[in-house]
C-alpha cells in the first residue's frame, strides 16, 4: 500500500503525511521510533527516510493530542481517541477518493462526448465539401450563414462558461 504509493509520488512527501502514516501504522501494533522510522525506509524502498528529529518530536505531538501513549516496553499505541482519528481520517479519504473517482469519470464522458461530436461535424464538414461545387448560389449563401450562427452560439456559451469552469487531467 505504502511503497506503491511512493512509487507514485517519488521523493516528495506531502505536509502531513509523516502523522498519517504514524497513525496507520499504530492501527495495526505498536511500534517504537526506531521501528517507525525502519518501516518507513523498508516500504518506500529507502526514497524516504525520517529522520529522528522528524518522528520523535511528531510522536511527543501525537502523546500531547491524547492519539497514542507510551507502553512499557517503550513502544507506541493509539488510545481510543487516536483509533477514532484513524477511522475517521480513513473515512475522509473514501469520500475523497470516491468523489474524485466520480469527477475522473464525469471528465471522461465529457471528452468521449466532444470526441464524438467533433468527429461527426468532420464528417458532415466533409461531406458537404465534397458537394459544394455543386451547389447553388442560394444553398451555398443558406449554409453560410447556418455556420455562422451556430458559430455565433458556440461562442456565447464559452463566455457564459468562463469563471465555471473545472478542469480535470
Amino acid at each position: 500500500m505504502i511503497s506503491e504509493w511512493f512509487q507514485r509520488v517519488g521523493s516528495s512527501i506531502p505536509r502531513g503525511f509523516s502523522r498519517y502514516f504514524i497513525l496507520e501504522l499504530l492501527k495495526k501494533m505498536p511500534h517504537t521510533g526506531k521501528e517507525i522510522i525502519d518501516y518507513a525506509i523498508e516500504q518506500s524502498n529507502g526514497i524516504w527516510k525520517p529522520s529522528p528529529g522528524l518522528i520523535y518530536p511528531l510522536l511527543g505531538r501525537l502523546l500531547d493530542e491524547g492519539l497514542i501513549e507510551e507502553t512499557k516496553d517503550g513502544k507506541y499505541q493509539l488510545t481510543k481517541k487516536g483509533k477514532d482519528t484513524a477511522n475517521d481520517v480513513d473515512k475522509v479519504n473514501d469520500i475523497v477518493k470516491k468523489q474524485l473517482e466520480v469527477l475522473f469519470r464525469l471528465g471522461n464522458v465529457g471528452r468521449f462526448v466532444a470526441i464524438d461530436l467533433l468527429e461527426k461535424i468532420s464528417a458532415m464538414g466533409s461531406i458537404l465539401s465534397s458537394n459544394f461545387a455543386n451547389m447553388t448560389d442560394e444553398e451555398t449563401k443558406k449554409y453560410k450563414q447556418f455556420l455562422e450562427s451556430e458559430l455565433k452560439k458556440i461562442q456565447e456559451k464559452d463566455v457564459k462558461k468562463k469563471g465555471k469552469e473545472i478542469k480535470i487531467e
